[in-house]
């Protein structure tokens, strides 16, 4: 199974496309939405195209979407579902009546693996997708997305990621980036010299694999007195 999604803008007008092939036969699908973002129409092309399966089967996932890959294969999903879908005492996981139904789709099935493809590489499949999601969303039949839900207080639709950014949290592997919303990953700080007054160092930081922006954690931060210059990380 192949699957993109994406909206315009984002949040906006969503669609995603999906190819499914067996034995040779290839069908396709495609569906769009009023409003929705680029992570739920990601999400739902998978889940849209596990739901069409009649019987139990080994099936190989093909996505440009680390936010999906990564929610499934690194277990961020099971750990927000085992808290009652919170990543904290108060905050709610994003998109978790997606995550719990593709949960619920993957535990049904003999075996579901994902696997990346770089998007807009010229990956066959992978680019039809996107015409599909991209014809989906531009026509005239689209869905409301109940799912989602738009922060209260906000402007134009299109302020919507800006201004409910400044209410998300980044604290831990999994959350949502407040940029662009793609699940942050936590990377290791490089070795380096300490320098001139230099007190402390963060041993690690969290970063987005997409847009690339950094969060450095309170918690990250390390006392550099009386370590060696080229040994903290």
């Amino acid at each position: 199974m192949y699957s993109d999604g994406g909206a315009e803008p984002n949040p906006g007008k969503g669609g995603f496309g999906v190819i499914m092939s067996y034995k040779g036969i290839k069908r396709e699908f495609s569906q769009g939405y009023e409003l929705t973002t680029n992570n739920r129409m990601e999400l739902m092309g998978v889940i849209y195209g596990l739901e069409r399966l009649k019987t139990k089967s080994i099936v190989h996932v093909f996505t440009d979407s680390r936010y999906v890959i990564d929610g499934i294969e690194k277990g961020w999903a099971q750990k927000w579902k085992s808290k009652n879908w919170y990543r904290s005492r108060s905050e709610k996981a994003v998109n978790h009546d997606l995550w719990d139904r593709l949960l619920t789709l993957i535990s049904t099935q003999q075996k579901v693996t994902f696997n990346w493809v770089k998007g807009h590489a010229g990956h066959i499949e992978n680019e039809r997708c996107d015409q599909l999601a991209m014809s989906a969303l531009k026509g005239d039949n689209l869905l409301i997305d109940v799912g989602y839900q738009p922060q209260s207080g906000e402007g134009e639709e299109g302020d919507a990621i800006q201004s409910s950014s400044k209410k998300i949290k980044v604290s831990e592997e999994g959350d949502a980036c407040r940029k662009c919303g793609t699940s942050v990953v936590k990377k290791p700080t490089k070795k380096k010299e300490v320098k001139p007054g230099q007190t402390y160092y963060y041993e690690y930081f969290l970063l987005c694999p997409s847009c690339k922006t950094m969060y450095l954690l309170e918690e990250a931060k390390r006392d550099i007195a009386n370590q060696e210059n080229s040994l903290f990380t």
